[in-house]
Protein backbone atom coordinates (compact mmCIF):
# COMPACT_ATOMS: atom_id res chain seq x y z
CA UNK A 1 0.00 0.00 0.00
CA UNK A 2 1.61 3.67 -0.81
CA UNK A 3 2.23 6.16 1.82
CA UNK A 4 -0.52 8.52 0.18
CA UNK A 5 -3.41 5.84 0.58
CA UNK A 6 -2.37 4.90 4.01
CA UNK A 7 -2.79 8.69 5.33
CA UNK A 8 -5.50 8.23 3.05
CA UNK A 9 -6.48 5.73 5.79
CA UNK A 10 -5.98 7.23 8.87
CA UNK A 11 -7.71 10.82 8.08
CA UNK A 12 -10.88 11.07 9.54
CA UNK A 13 -14.06 10.81 7.20
CA UNK A 14 -15.79 14.12 6.24
CA UNK A 15 -18.71 14.40 8.43
CA UNK A 16 -21.65 15.68 7.33
CA UNK A 17 -21.35 18.71 10.04
CA UNK A 18 -17.72 19.31 9.32
CA UNK A 19 -15.45 21.95 8.85
CA UNK A 20 -16.31 21.41 4.86
CA UNK A 21 -19.75 22.86 5.23
CA UNK A 22 -17.98 26.41 6.51
CA UNK A 23 -16.14 27.68 3.16
CA UNK A 24 -12.43 27.04 4.80
CA UNK A 25 -9.62 26.58 2.32
CA UNK A 26 -8.78 23.12 1.63
CA UNK A 27 -5.54 23.53 3.05
CA UNK A 28 -7.05 24.25 6.28
CA UNK A 29 -9.28 21.46 6.47
CA UNK A 30 -6.42 18.93 5.94
CA UNK A 31 -4.13 20.39 8.56
CA UNK A 32 -7.07 20.25 11.10
CA UNK A 33 -7.60 16.82 10.29
CA UNK A 34 -4.32 15.96 10.74
CA UNK A 35 -4.81 17.52 14.20
CA UNK A 36 -7.81 15.77 15.42
CA UNK A 37 -10.68 18.25 14.65
CA UNK A 38 -13.33 16.90 12.35
CA UNK A 39 -16.20 18.79 13.70
CA UNK A 40 -16.56 23.00 14.60
CA UNK A 41 -17.91 23.42 18.30
CA UNK A 42 -20.85 25.47 18.03
CA UNK A 43 -18.94 29.08 18.58
CA UNK A 44 -16.76 28.11 15.40
CA UNK A 45 -19.96 27.05 13.19
CA UNK A 46 -21.61 30.49 14.19
CA UNK A 47 -18.92 32.95 13.81
CA UNK A 48 -16.79 31.23 11.15
CA UNK A 49 -19.19 31.84 8.10
CA UNK A 50 -19.83 35.48 8.99
CA UNK A 51 -16.24 36.24 9.32
CA UNK A 52 -15.40 35.04 6.10
CA UNK A 53 -17.86 37.42 4.60
CA UNK A 54 -15.92 40.16 6.02
CA UNK A 55 -18.77 41.18 8.41
CA UNK A 56 -17.40 42.51 11.88
CA UNK A 57 -18.68 40.54 14.29
CA UNK A 58 -19.45 40.94 18.25
CA UNK A 59 -19.12 37.72 19.95
CA UNK A 60 -20.36 36.00 23.40
CA UNK A 61 -18.11 32.74 24.62
CA UNK A 62 -16.77 31.26 27.31
CA UNK A 63 -12.75 30.19 27.71
CA UNK A 64 -12.77 26.30 26.85
CA UNK A 65 -15.17 26.67 23.34
CA UNK A 66 -12.91 26.94 20.66
CA UNK A 67 -13.37 30.42 20.49
CA UNK A 68 -9.38 30.98 19.47
CA UNK A 69 -9.94 28.75 15.85
CA UNK A 70 -13.35 30.78 15.43
CA UNK A 71 -11.04 34.10 14.78
CA UNK A 72 -8.09 32.23 13.82
CA UNK A 73 -9.12 30.02 10.89
CA UNK A 74 -11.14 32.65 8.70
CA UNK A 75 -8.10 35.05 9.31
CA UNK A 76 -5.74 32.20 8.25
CA UNK A 77 -7.78 31.20 4.81
CA UNK A 78 -7.88 34.71 3.93
CA UNK A 79 -3.95 35.20 4.20
CA UNK A 80 -3.71 31.90 2.20
CA UNK A 81 -5.82 33.19 -0.79
CA UNK A 82 -4.23 36.67 -0.70
CA UNK A 83 -1.02 36.79 -1.14
CA UNK A 84 1.03 40.34 -0.30
CA UNK A 85 2.28 42.17 -2.87
CA UNK A 86 4.95 43.94 -1.23
CA UNK A 87 8.43 42.49 -0.74
CA UNK A 88 8.54 43.21 2.82
CA UNK A 89 5.41 41.15 4.42
CA UNK A 90 3.37 43.71 6.44
CA UNK A 91 1.18 43.06 9.31
CA UNK A 92 -1.82 42.27 7.79
CA UNK A 93 -3.82 41.09 10.97
CA UNK A 94 -3.23 41.70 14.87
CA UNK A 95 -4.72 39.71 17.90
CA UNK A 96 -4.76 41.71 21.13
CA UNK A 97 -4.98 40.06 24.22
CA UNK A 98 -4.88 40.72 28.23
CA UNK A 99 -2.52 38.43 29.13
CA UNK A 100 1.55 37.02 28.32
CA UNK A 101 0.28 33.27 28.61
CA UNK A 102 -3.26 33.69 26.91
CA UNK A 103 -1.19 35.90 23.97
CA UNK A 104 1.09 33.09 23.62
CA UNK A 105 -1.50 30.67 23.55
CA UNK A 106 -3.03 32.35 20.67
CA UNK A 107 0.41 32.44 18.64
CA UNK A 108 0.75 28.66 19.22
CA UNK A 109 -2.78 28.17 18.24
CA UNK A 110 -1.97 29.59 14.73
CA UNK A 111 1.16 28.49 14.05
CA UNK A 112 -0.01 24.99 14.27
CA UNK A 113 -3.42 25.63 12.11
CA UNK A 114 -0.98 27.25 9.46
CA UNK A 115 -0.22 24.97 6.24
CA UNK A 116 3.25 24.32 5.47
CA UNK A 117 4.27 27.19 7.43
CA UNK A 118 3.38 29.62 4.81
CA UNK A 119 1.65 32.07 7.08
CA UNK A 120 4.38 33.88 9.43
CA UNK A 121 2.92 34.64 13.02
CA UNK A 122 4.95 36.47 15.86
CA UNK A 123 4.04 37.46 19.63
CA UNK A 124 4.89 39.95 21.51
CA UNK A 125 4.48 41.08 25.00
CA UNK A 126 6.11 42.51 27.58
CA UNK A 127 8.49 40.57 31.01
CA UNK A 128 10.63 39.56 28.70
CA UNK A 129 13.61 41.31 26.57
CA UNK A 130 12.68 43.39 22.82
CA UNK A 131 15.15 42.51 20.90
CA UNK A 132 14.51 38.64 19.91
CA UNK A 133 10.82 40.31 19.33
CA UNK A 134 12.19 43.50 17.27
CA UNK A 135 14.44 41.12 15.27
CA UNK A 136 11.29 38.52 14.11
CA UNK A 137 9.25 41.69 13.64
CA UNK A 138 11.69 42.97 11.07
CA UNK A 139 11.57 39.46 9.45
CA UNK A 140 8.23 40.34 8.60
CA UNK A 141 5.01 39.75 9.81
CA UNK A 142 1.62 38.41 9.12
CA UNK A 143 -0.20 37.83 12.02
CA UNK A 144 0.89 40.07 15.21
CA UNK A 145 -0.35 38.89 18.59
CA UNK A 146 0.17 41.44 21.31
CA UNK A 147 -0.58 42.35 24.99
CA UNK A 148 -1.34 46.07 24.57
CA UNK A 149 1.46 47.32 26.89
CA UNK A 150 3.96 46.05 24.99
CA UNK A 151 2.49 46.41 21.59
CA UNK A 152 2.38 50.31 22.64
CA UNK A 153 5.93 50.19 23.60
CA UNK A 154 7.22 49.11 20.16
CA UNK A 155 4.82 51.07 18.03
CA UNK A 156 6.63 54.31 20.35
CA UNK A 157 10.15 52.57 19.37
CA UNK A 158 8.73 52.64 15.61
CA UNK A 159 9.07 49.01 14.98
CA UNK A 160 5.60 48.73 14.55
CA UNK A 161 3.54 49.65 11.58
CA UNK A 162 -0.02 49.18 11.66
CA UNK A 163 -1.23 50.60 8.82
CA UNK A 164 -2.18 47.78 6.24
CA UNK A 165 -4.09 46.02 8.67
CA UNK A 166 -7.02 44.25 7.67
CA UNK A 167 -8.28 41.82 10.31
CA UNK A 168 -8.47 42.92 13.98
CA UNK A 169 -9.23 40.56 16.80
CA UNK A 170 -9.85 41.70 20.37
CA UNK A 171 -9.99 38.69 22.27
CA UNK A 172 -11.22 38.35 26.36
CA UNK A 173 -12.68 41.87 25.91
CA UNK A 174 -13.87 42.21 29.31
CA UNK A 175 -11.24 40.85 31.18
CA UNK A 176 -9.18 43.90 29.09
CA UNK A 177 -12.02 46.37 30.71
CA UNK A 178 -11.04 44.44 34.54
CA UNK A 179 -7.52 45.03 33.70
CA UNK A 180 -7.59 48.68 32.50
CA UNK A 181 -6.53 48.44 29.01
CA UNK A 182 -9.16 50.03 27.48
CA UNK A 183 -7.30 53.63 27.20
CA UNK A 184 -4.61 51.72 25.49
CA UNK A 185 -6.93 49.84 23.43
CA UNK A 186 -7.97 52.89 22.21
CA UNK A 187 -4.50 54.52 21.70
CA UNK A 188 -3.90 51.40 19.57
CA UNK A 189 -7.55 51.20 17.16
CA UNK A 190 -6.36 55.02 16.36
CA UNK A 191 -3.43 53.63 14.33
CA UNK A 192 -5.42 50.78 12.46
CA UNK A 193 -7.04 51.68 9.29
CA UNK A 194 -10.55 52.81 9.24
CA UNK A 195 -11.29 50.12 6.70
CA UNK A 196 -10.85 46.87 8.32
CA UNK A 197 -12.64 43.80 9.66
CA UNK A 198 -13.38 43.74 13.34
CA UNK A 199 -14.07 40.95 15.80
CA UNK A 200 -14.41 41.01 19.50
CA UNK A 201 -14.92 38.53 21.54
CA UNK A 202 -15.88 38.56 25.27
CA UNK A 203 -16.91 35.85 28.00
CA UNK A 204 -19.58 38.73 29.14
CA UNK A 205 -20.73 41.80 27.88
CA UNK A 206 -21.60 44.90 30.14
CA UNK A 207 -22.35 48.05 29.23
CA UNK A 208 -18.72 48.96 28.75
CA UNK A 209 -18.15 46.08 26.53
CA UNK A 210 -21.13 47.81 24.38
CA UNK A 211 -19.98 50.81 24.30
CA UNK A 212 -16.89 49.67 23.10
CA UNK A 213 -18.00 47.50 20.68
CA UNK A 214 -20.68 50.40 19.00
CA UNK A 215 -17.18 52.38 18.70
CA UNK A 216 -15.59 49.77 17.26
CA UNK A 217 -17.57 47.80 14.88
CA UNK A 218 -19.67 48.71 11.73
CA UNK A 219 -22.99 47.17 11.42
CA UNK A 220 -21.67 43.65 13.52
CA UNK A 221 -23.23 40.06 13.20
CA UNK A 222 -23.94 39.23 16.81
CA UNK A 223 -23.03 36.04 17.71
CA UNK A 224 -24.00 33.91 21.12
CA UNK A 225 -23.01 30.65 22.28
CA UNK A 226 -22.86 28.99 25.63
CA UNK A 227 -24.23 31.61 27.51
CA UNK A 228 -23.13 31.48 31.24
CA UNK A 229 -25.69 29.58 32.33
CA UNK A 230 -25.74 26.44 29.70
CA UNK A 231 -21.53 26.74 30.13
CA UNK A 232 -21.22 25.75 33.47
CA UNK A 233 -23.54 22.69 32.71
CA UNK A 234 -20.86 19.98 32.07
CA UNK A 235 -19.27 21.06 35.64
CA UNK A 236 -20.31 19.64 38.89
CA UNK A 237 -20.15 23.06 41.27
CA UNK A 238 -20.63 22.89 44.90
CA UNK A 239 -19.61 25.20 47.92
CA UNK A 240 -18.41 24.21 51.34
CA UNK A 241 -19.37 27.07 54.24
CA UNK A 242 -15.98 27.15 56.53
CA UNK A 243 -14.41 30.30 58.06
CA UNK A 244 -11.21 31.16 57.39
CA UNK A 245 -8.67 29.86 59.63
CA UNK A 246 -10.02 26.24 58.48
CA UNK A 247 -9.91 26.84 54.95
CA UNK A 248 -6.53 25.14 54.48
CA UNK A 249 -7.04 22.41 56.63
CA UNK A 250 -10.25 21.71 54.56
CA UNK A 251 -8.82 22.01 51.22
CA UNK A 252 -5.82 19.40 52.59
CA UNK A 253 -8.95 17.06 53.07
CA UNK A 254 -9.82 17.65 49.40
CA UNK A 255 -6.59 17.21 47.79
CA UNK A 256 -6.11 13.97 49.60
CA UNK A 257 -8.48 12.50 47.53
CA UNK A 258 -7.18 10.28 45.10
CA UNK A 259 -10.06 11.85 42.55
CA UNK A 260 -8.59 15.01 42.20
CA UNK A 261 -5.55 14.57 39.35
CA UNK A 262 -4.91 17.96 38.78
CA UNK A 263 -6.11 20.69 40.10
CA UNK A 264 -6.34 24.68 39.87
CA UNK A 265 -6.60 27.00 42.88
CA UNK A 266 -7.65 30.22 42.83
CA UNK A 267 -7.01 33.24 45.48
CA UNK A 268 -7.78 36.78 45.60
CA UNK A 269 -3.98 37.91 45.87
CA UNK A 270 -0.73 37.29 44.53
CA UNK A 271 0.75 37.24 48.15
CA UNK A 272 -1.62 34.79 49.48
CA UNK A 273 -1.21 32.32 46.15
CA UNK A 274 2.40 32.42 47.51
CA UNK A 275 1.57 31.80 50.89
CA UNK A 276 -0.63 28.41 49.99
CA UNK A 277 1.69 26.86 47.51
CA UNK A 278 4.04 26.87 50.33
CA UNK A 279 1.49 25.69 52.70
CA UNK A 280 0.98 22.89 50.67
CA UNK A 281 4.52 21.95 49.59
CA UNK A 282 5.09 22.01 52.94
CA UNK A 283 1.99 19.46 53.88
CA UNK A 284 3.66 17.32 50.86
CA UNK A 285 1.01 18.18 48.07
CA UNK A 286 3.45 19.02 45.12
CA UNK A 287 1.83 22.30 44.13
CA UNK A 288 3.11 25.76 42.94
CA UNK A 289 2.10 29.53 42.47
CA UNK A 290 1.62 31.20 39.38
CA UNK A 291 0.71 35.41 39.35
CA UNK A 292 1.96 38.71 37.63
CA UNK A 293 4.66 39.40 40.32
CA UNK A 294 6.68 35.93 38.81
CA UNK A 295 9.06 36.55 35.85
CA UNK A 296 7.98 35.35 32.69
CA UNK A 297 10.51 32.66 32.47
CA UNK A 298 9.23 31.61 35.99
CA UNK A 299 5.37 31.62 34.71
CA UNK A 300 6.67 29.19 31.90
CA UNK A 301 8.31 26.66 33.81
CA UNK A 302 5.56 26.08 36.35
CA UNK A 303 3.22 26.70 33.64
CA UNK A 304 5.01 23.61 31.59
CA UNK A 305 5.31 21.76 35.11
CA UNK A 306 1.52 21.65 35.79
CA UNK A 307 1.08 20.19 32.05
CA UNK A 308 3.09 17.72 32.73
CA UNK A 309 2.24 16.44 35.66
CA UNK A 310 5.00 17.15 37.73
CA UNK A 311 3.20 20.12 39.70
CA UNK A 312 -0.49 18.86 40.81
CA UNK A 313 -1.67 22.25 41.97
CA UNK A 314 -1.35 25.43 40.62
CA UNK A 315 -2.49 27.95 42.78
CA UNK A 316 -2.83 30.98 40.89
CA UNK A 317 -4.51 34.45 40.50
CA UNK A 318 -7.34 35.07 38.00
CA UNK A 319 -4.87 37.94 36.17
CA UNK A 320 -2.28 34.78 35.41
CA UNK A 321 -4.91 32.18 35.01
CA UNK A 322 -6.11 33.81 31.95
CA UNK A 323 -4.21 32.16 29.13
CA UNK A 324 -3.83 29.16 31.25
CA UNK A 325 -5.29 26.51 28.50
CA UNK A 326 -4.44 22.62 30.11
CA UNK A 327 -7.24 20.22 28.82
CA UNK A 328 -6.92 17.55 31.89
CA UNK A 329 -7.89 20.22 34.84
CA UNK A 330 -10.50 18.35 36.57
CA UNK A 331 -10.97 20.29 39.34
CA UNK A 332 -11.08 24.05 40.24
CA UNK A 333 -11.19 25.47 43.72
CA UNK A 334 -12.42 28.66 44.72
CA UNK A 335 -9.95 28.86 47.85
CA UNK A 336 -11.10 32.65 47.88
CA UNK A 337 -14.75 33.99 46.72
CA UNK A 338 -14.33 36.40 43.52
CA UNK A 339 -15.57 39.90 43.98
CA UNK A 340 -17.09 40.16 40.65
CA UNK A 341 -19.50 37.12 39.58
CA UNK A 342 -18.07 37.17 36.20
CA UNK A 343 -14.51 36.28 37.76
CA UNK A 344 -16.55 33.13 38.83
CA UNK A 345 -17.33 32.09 35.33
CA UNK A 346 -13.64 32.30 33.73
CA UNK A 347 -12.70 30.49 36.66
CA UNK A 348 -14.79 27.36 36.43
CA UNK A 349 -14.30 27.43 32.88
CA UNK A 350 -10.96 26.30 32.95
CA UNK A 351 -12.03 22.98 33.81
CA UNK A 352 -14.94 20.66 31.85
CA UNK A 353 -13.36 22.26 28.84
CA UNK A 354 -15.17 20.91 24.93
CA UNK A 355 -17.86 19.63 26.58
CA UNK A 356 -16.29 17.52 29.19
CA UNK A 357 -16.99 17.12 32.50
CA UNK A 358 -15.22 18.79 35.67
CA UNK A 359 -15.65 20.16 39.12
CA UNK A 360 -16.26 23.30 40.74
CA UNK A 361 -15.21 23.53 44.40
CA UNK A 362 -15.92 26.69 46.63
CA UNK A 363 -14.80 27.42 50.28
CA UNK A 364 -16.84 30.42 51.05
CA UNK A 365 -16.26 32.39 54.54
CA UNK A 366 -18.80 33.98 56.44
CA UNK A 367 -17.67 37.15 55.20
CA UNK A 368 -17.79 35.50 51.60
CA UNK A 369 -21.90 34.84 51.49
CA UNK A 370 -22.53 38.02 49.28
CA UNK A 371 -20.26 37.28 46.82
CA UNK A 372 -21.49 33.84 46.53
CA UNK A 373 -25.14 34.62 46.23
CA UNK A 374 -24.21 37.71 43.95
CA UNK A 375 -22.76 34.54 41.78
CA UNK A 376 -25.95 32.35 42.05
CA UNK A 377 -27.69 35.37 40.45
CA UNK A 378 -25.65 35.76 37.41
CA UNK A 379 -25.65 31.72 36.47
CA UNK A 380 -29.53 31.46 37.44
CA UNK A 381 -28.82 28.50 39.70
CA UNK A 382 -27.89 27.55 43.18
CA UNK A 383 -25.07 25.63 43.72
CA UNK A 384 -24.99 22.69 46.27
CA UNK A 385 -24.14 22.77 49.53
CA UNK A 386 -22.06 20.22 50.86
CA UNK A 387 -21.28 19.65 54.46
CA UNK A 388 -18.05 20.47 55.64
CA UNK A 389 -15.97 17.26 57.17
CA UNK A 390 -15.90 17.21 60.93
CA UNK A 391 -12.46 17.37 62.17
CA UNK A 392 -11.34 19.96 60.29
CA UNK A 393 -8.44 21.51 61.81
CA UNK A 394 -7.57 25.43 61.54
CA UNK A 395 -4.25 25.28 60.14
CA UNK A 396 -1.98 28.45 60.19
CA UNK A 397 -0.69 29.06 56.30
CA UNK A 398 3.18 29.74 56.05
CA UNK A 399 4.67 32.82 55.36
CA UNK A 400 6.62 33.19 51.95
CA UNK A 401 10.41 32.74 52.58
CA UNK A 402 11.55 34.66 50.25
CA UNK A 403 10.15 38.35 48.80
CA UNK A 404 8.23 37.55 45.53
CA UNK A 405 9.87 38.00 42.49
CA UNK A 406 9.62 41.46 41.01
CA UNK A 407 7.55 41.76 38.05
CA UNK A 408 9.81 43.39 34.69
CA UNK A 409 7.22 45.60 34.07
CA UNK A 410 3.22 45.22 34.47
CA UNK A 411 1.48 46.43 31.57
CA UNK A 412 -0.97 48.52 32.93
CA UNK A 413 1.58 50.65 34.67
CA UNK A 414 1.95 54.30 32.95
CA UNK A 415 4.62 54.44 30.67
CA UNK A 416 6.80 57.57 31.65
CA UNK A 417 9.03 59.13 28.93
CA UNK A 418 7.79 57.09 25.60
CA UNK A 419 7.91 58.94 22.21
CA UNK A 420 4.45 60.32 21.30
CA UNK A 421 3.06 59.39 24.55
CA UNK A 422 -10.07 33.11 -4.79
CA UNK A 423 -13.63 34.38 -3.09
CA UNK A 424 -14.25 37.40 -4.19
CA UNK A 425 -14.35 39.43 -0.81
CA UNK A 426 -14.60 42.97 0.44
CA UNK A 427 -13.03 44.41 3.14
CA UNK A 428 -14.74 47.83 3.07
CA UNK A 429 -16.26 47.94 6.70
CA UNK A 430 -15.45 50.85 8.29
CA UNK A 431 -14.98 51.74 12.29
CA UNK A 432 -14.85 55.12 13.60
CA UNK A 433 -11.85 55.80 15.68
CA UNK A 434 -12.60 54.84 19.66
Amino acid sequence: MSTSAMIQETRPRPSARGFETLGLDPELIAVLYTLGYTEPTPIQRDAIPHALEARDLLACAQTGTGKTAAFALPILDELLRTEPSARRRPIRALVLAPTRELAAQIAESFRSYTPRGRIRCEVVFGGVGKRPQVTALRRGVDVLVATPGRLLDLMADGEVDLSQVEMFVLDEADRMLDMGFIPDVRRITKALPHERQTLLFSATQPREIRELASRLLHEPVEVAVDPISSTLEPVSQSVYFVDGPRKLGLLLSLLASEEIARALVFTRTKRRADRLAQSLSREGVEAAAIHGDKSQGNRVRTLESFKRGRTRVLVATDVAARGIHVEDIDTVINFDIPHEPETYVHRVGRTGRAGASGTALSLCGSDERAQLASIERLIRRKIETLQTPSGIQAIRESQPTARPERAHRHETRRRSGSAASSRPRSRGRRASAV
